[in-house]
C-alpha cells in the first residue's frame, strides 16, 4: 500500500501580479506546519505542481525530510489564471465555475473537472508501480485534489468523511491553503480515501 498525503499548497502573495505568484509569508509558514505535522510519518518522496506556489510549498516541507522535489505536471490545476493570453479575471472565474459545474466541460487553455481528477489518479498508478509500500507528500491545489476526490468517491462516502467538502468542494474555506487529505492505494480499484482536508495542524497561523 502507498500512502498518499495530497497537501494544498499554501497562501500565495496576492500584492504579486501574474500567472505564477509565489507564497505568502503566511503561506509559507502554512507549509512549515504541514511538514512538522507530517514528520512523524517515514516520509519518502515529495511531488509537487509545476506552479511556483507548489514548488515552494513542497520545498519547505521536503528540506524537512532531507528530500529533492519531483515536479509532477499532473499535480496541476485543472485551469490556471494568465494560461489563457489576454484572459481577464473574471473571466477566467466564469470558466472555472462553469468548469466546476460541469464536470466535463474543458475550459480553453485547460482540463475538464473530470479529466484532471483523472491525472491524479494516473499519477497515484505511477508511483504505486514503483513504491508498492510507501508514504509520499504530492503538493496540489485545492481544484484538482477536489476533482480526485469527487471522481473516486460516492457522494455518501464523501458525507461520511467531510461533510462540509461534499457540500461545497470547491470552496476555499473548505479545501484551505495547507489542508491534508490521505489517500491509501493498493491499485486502481482499491482507493481509500482516509481524511479530506483535515487542517488541525493550522490553528496556529489561521
Amino acid at each position: 500500500m502507498t500512502t498518499f498525503y495530497l497537501v494544498r499548497h499554501g497562501q500565495i502573495d496576492r500584492t504579486i501580479d501574474g500567472a505564477d505568484p509565489p507564497l505568502s509569508l503566511h503561506g509559507r509558514a502554512e507549509a512549515v506546519q504541514v511538514a512538522a505535522y507530517l514528520r512523524p510519518h517515514p516520509i519518502v518522496r515529495v511531488y509537487a505542481s509545476p506552479l511556483r506556489r507548489a514548488q515552494e510549498t513542497a520545498a519547505l516541507i521536503a528540506t524537512a525530510f532531507g528530500l529533492p522535489v519531483t515536479s509532477e505536471p499532473r499535480l496541476r490545476e485543472r485551469i490556471n489564471y494568465g494560461d489563457l493570453p489576454g484572459q481577464s479575471f473574471e473571466q477566467f472565474v466564469t470558466l472555472w465555475e462553469q468548469a466546476s459545474r460541469e464536470r466535463d466541460f474543458a475550459p480553453p487553455f485547460g482540463d475538464s473537472s473530470r479529466n484532471a481528477g483523472q491525472r491524479v489518479e494516473v499519477f497515484m498508478a505511477q508511483v504505486y508501480t514503483e513504491l508498492p509500500a510507501g508514504e509520499v507528500v504530492a503538493v496540489a491545489h485545492g481544484g484538482i485534489i477536489a476533482d480526485f476526490l469527487l471522481n473516486v468517491c460516492s457522494p455518501e462516502t464523501l458525507r461520511q468523511i467531510a461533510p462540509a467538502f461534499a457540500t461545497q468542494p470547491y470552496a476555499g474555506e473548505v479545501m484551505r491553503n495547507g489542508a491534508i487529505t490521505t489517500v491509501d492505494y493498493r491499485g486502481i480499484d482499491a482507493i481509500s480515501v482516509k481524511a479530506i482536508a483535515v487542517t488541525s495542524h493550522l490553528p496556529s497561523i489561521a
